[in-house]
C-alpha cells in the first residue's frame, strides 16, 4: 500500500514517473492502495489479537496506530484532492512531502514496537 502512496507521492515532488500525469497514475493506483489497505487492516488485527496486552500496553505501538489514523486521514482527503487536481504548485508538493513523512513515521512505529518496554498504564510498572 505505502508503495502505490509514494508513486503518486513522488510524482507530485517531480521524482520519477515524469512522463505519466499524476491525475491518471492516482486513479489507475487508486484501487491497488485501497485493496491494499484492506488487506493490511486485517492482517494487522489478526496479528493484534495473538497478544493483545504485548501491544495495547505498548506505547510504539499506541503511536504507530495514531500516526496510521492519521496517515489515512490525510491520504483520503488532502493528498488525494492533490493528485486528483493535477496539481504540481508549492501545496500539493507539501501534501506529498507530509504524506510520504506519515507512511515513514507508521513504519518506524511497528519497527519500535519491537524495541520499547510495555508500560502499565494504571498501577505500578511491570
Amino acid at each position: 500500500m505505502i508503495g502505490t502512496i509514494a508513486v503518486v507521492d513522488f510524482r507530485i515532488l517531480g521524482f520519477g514517473l515524469m512522463n505519466r500525469d499524476s491525475v491518471q497514475l492516482q486513479r489507475d493506483l487508486f484501487w491497488w492502495t485501497v485493496g491494499a489497505l484492506t488487506v493490511a487492516v486485517f492482517s494487522g488485527l489478526l496479528l493484534f489479537s495473538t497478544d493483545p496486552d504485548m501491544y495495547y500496553l505498548n506505547p510504539s505501538f499506541l503511536i504507530k496506530i495514531l500516526l496510521l489514523l492519521v496517515a489515512i486521514c490525510w491520504q483520503f482527503t488532502m493528498r488525494l484532492r492533490a493528485a486528483a487536481n493535477g496539481e504540481t504548485d508549492g501545496g500539493a508538493r507539501l501534501t506529498a512531502a507530509v504524506s510520504l513523512l506519515l507512511w515513514a513515521l507508521v513504519i518506524f512505529g511497528g519497527i519500535f514496537i519491537a524495541f520499547v518496554d510495555q508500560v502499565t498504564w494504571f498501577g505500578g510498572s511491570d
